[in-house]
């Protein structure tokens, strides 16, 4: 039952995201083989970097806030789940 949540996790909404990520890396690597101008790939890497930190936030939120009410749900502490999650935003950076 445990793999049928995993699977889950991630919502139609973050793969959407990261699919636009993926389109704008094939832009990206398409302009520099047509030669386009550093200061315009670099503008699109800037973006596209962007766009992966919003991704990372918002994973890592989802999983906090699902993470927090299963705690509260058995009587735990969300101190230590919200411990790892500064962990892993820390980490990205």
């Amino acid at each position: 039952m445990e793999d049928i949540e995993k699977k889950s996790e991630y919502d139609q909404d973050v793969k959407n995201r990261l699919k636009r990520v993926e389109g704008q890396i094939r832009g990206i690597l398409k302009m520099m083989d047509e030669g386009k101008e550093c200061k315009d790939v670099v503008t699109q890497l800037s973006a596209a970097r962007s766009a992966m930190d919003r991704s990372l936030a918002y994973i890592v939120a989802k999983n906090l806030e699902t993470c927090i009410r299963d705690a509260e749900n058995e009587g735990e502490s969300a101190d230590e789940v919200i411990g790892e999650a500064i962990q892993m935003l820390v980490k990205s950076r």
